[in-house]
């Protein structure tokens, strides 16, 4: 078993990254294969809405690094996929990702995964991030695993809210559980 962390933040090393790592840690520490992915410094071009993915089974924007991406998430068990509050929702760099996914959709290509949603809000927010998020997951058909919400600003707050990082634990947790569980 597999299990990938994204995070959607350009702040490479941020909160997101830091929140998402906290769980892959928990995953890794019990011999579990993770993998970390910053979108940070990656170029992920928006959804035209051309519909030309119908035909093509797949997106056809060339020249970013969306392919190589979404080629991890494909090859994953577990999808760990995080964002920084931005306004409310998801930043836009996510949501970029998230909406070339569409391509996938018509043939259900991520179905059967496993999903958790993360979220790290400054002040407020993060629940409808975290409802953003989910939504993404269930539409691909993705089983919950659970969602972690952070509150934290400047680099590494996030890993003084105790209970962000306890949750987030919990879940890798969760996850050593149910591969040892299919492993038996």
């Amino acid at each position: 078993m597999k299990v990938l962390g994204i995070s959607g933040s350009m702040r490479k090393d941020g909160n997101t990254a830091d929140l998402v790592n906290v769980i892959l840690d928990r995953c890794h520490a019990h011999g579990i294969k993770t993998e970390f992915i910053s979108l940070s410094g990656k170029k992920i071009h928006p959804c035209l809405g051309c519909e030309k993915c119908k035909e093509k089974k797949w997106c056809v924007i060339e020249n970013d690094d969306w392919d190589d991406v979404i080629q991890k998430v494909l090859d994953c068990d577990v999808l760990i996929i995080g964002s920084p509050t931005y306004y409310y929702d998801v930043c836009g760099h996510l949501k970029n990702f998230i909406d070339r996914t569409y391509s996938l959709y018509h043939d259900r290509k991520l179905a059967g995964r496993k999903g958790v949603a993360v979220a790290v809000q400054a002040h407020k927010g993060a629940s409808r991030t975290i409802q953003t998020l989910e939504g993404f997951l269930s539409t691909h058909e993705f089983s919950s695993l659970g969602c972690v919400k952070g509150k934290g600003y400047h680099k590494g707050d996030v890993l003084n809210d105790a209970e962000a990082v306890q949750n987030a634990q919990k879940i890798g947790d969760k996850i050593v559980r149910l591969v040892k569980r299919n492993h038996h």
